[in-house]
């Protein structure tokens, strides 16, 4: 089966929300590196010691809100920003900017995948997602098929 998604523009606030919540979900230890710094409030009681842990994770955050949202500028990255139709089937995902231009993404270039509510997120890498929200699929089948596959292929469980 071959789902044909409807032409859709990713939003760069989107693009900057998810890939964000992607980096933060999967860089999960640096949450008790930042606690491990602030209980060294109970070795030198110090406030400096939950200050300078405070921000240090604010800059670390802010270097990545910052990454991504230069993505949205450069010319490289422009291409994910155009709209775009999709051929989604068991062996790739066709990435069409019209019916002759278009590029194949094969199912081994997806490192993760996320099934929200109402969208699904396929990261290829940290600063490389494809988003589709329900909405560009053209009934409750498409939806479910992508969820197999993505199941099938060991993505999420």
């Amino acid at each position: 089966m071959i789902v044909r998604t409807r032409k859709y523009q990713l939003p760069t606030k989107v693009y900057i929300k998810q890939a964000f919540m992607g980096v933060v979900a999967q860089q999960w230890w640096v949450a008790p590196i930042y606690l491990a710094i602030c209980a060294g409030y109970l070795w030198i009681p110090n406030w400096w010691w939950i200050i300078g842990a405070t921000i240090a994770l604010g800059l670390y955050f802010l270097f990545w809100l910052i990454q991504f949202a230069g993505v949205t500028q450069l010319e490289q990255g422009k291409f994910m920003f155009q709209k775009l139709s999709y051929e989604i089937s068991s062996q790739q995902i066709l990435i069409k900017l019209n019916n002759k231009q278009g590029m194949p993404m094969k199912w081994e270039q997806i490192k993760r995948a996320k099934h929200g509510k109402n969208y699904f997120v396929l990261f290829a890498s940290k600063a490389q997602l494809l988003y589709f929200p329900h909405k560009i699929f053209n009934n409750e089948n498409e939806i479910r098929f992508l969820d197999t596959v993505l199941k099938r292929k060991g993505y999420y469980k």
